[in-house]
């Protein structure tokens, strides 16, 4: 599995610390059948803390664009980010 880096974001949390968090799209392998297709998932970690990846959500460039792009427009942190990419699919 491969993990191409996006970005990395700081934000504040509620107590006003400030958190650093850093966004992947994993690509890994999918077997589909006697074939096997490149997939894409998503990692989000917090820099020295929590982190979460969830591999092989699509085959689709176009569609794990899109959910990257939702979850740096919105700072998903870790702990949320399994809710927001089961309301995504």
């Amino acid at each position: 599995m491969r993990e191409l880096f996006l970005k990395t974001l700081e934000l504040t949390d509620q107590a006003g610390k400030q958190r650093r968090y850093e966004y992947s799209i994993l690509i890994d392998e999918m077997d589909v059948g006697p074939f096997a297709c490149e997939s894409y998932g998503i990692k989000v970690a917090e820099k020295g803390g929590e982190a979460i990846s969830i591999p092989n959500l699509t085959c689709s460039v176009a569609r794990i664009d899109e959910l990257s792009e939702l979850l740096l427009r919105n700072g998903v942190t870790p702990i949320t980010v399994s809710d927001v990419v089961q309301d995504w699919l």
